[in-house]
């Protein structure tokens, strides 16, 4: 077995879109960043290319290159998978939590867990998400910006 933990954030600015968890948020507030900005994922992708000593998401997904300028974080997710399946490995099941003050994020958990459990090629059983506030400390407790953490469990593939 393999672990690996991931941390992403992200401030927030006017207008735009606001994903996390490949769910599109309603929200007068999206994400500054160089891709779609879906902390979730990018703390996932962490986790994952962390449990196996790949490195990490800046690495293989430079903000310094156009080709990922704007790009939906699923398809980094997918790729990664596809590192983690050339290694021999599998989801066992993770573990993230999101980190915000606002929006409420309780509506959207399944909605994110489907999508992993999709992307991941894991059932929807081995996919944990939560959502829990700073109790209005730090930037997302001033509603600056969304955090998130990740935690994978991999297991080879026999």
């Amino acid at each position: 077995m393999r672990i690996g933990q991931g941390f992403d954030a992200h401030r927030f600015k006017p207008g735009g879109r606001l994903v996390l968890g490949g769910v599109e948020i309603p929200h007068d507030q999206g994400m500054a960043a160089h891709s779609d900005g879906d902390v979730a994922i990018h703390a996932l992708c962490d986790a994952l290319l962390g449990a196996l000593a790949l490195g990490d998401i800046g690495q293989h997904f430079p903000d310094s290159d156009a080709e990922f300028e704007g790009i939906d974080s699923r398809i980094l997710l997918r790729k990664v998978m596809t590192l983690i399946g050339e290694r021999h490995h599998r989801v066992h099941n993770i573990d993230l939590t999101l980190i915000a003050q606002q929006p409420k994020l309780a509506p959207y958990i399944q909605a994110m867990r489907e999508i992993f459990a999709s992307d991941l090629q894991t059932d929807i059983d081995n996919v944990s998400i939560k959502a829990t506030t700073t109790e209005k400390m730090g930037f997302t407790g001033r509603g600056e910006g969304i955090a998130a953490m990740a935690s994978v469990l991999l297991s080879p593939i026999k």
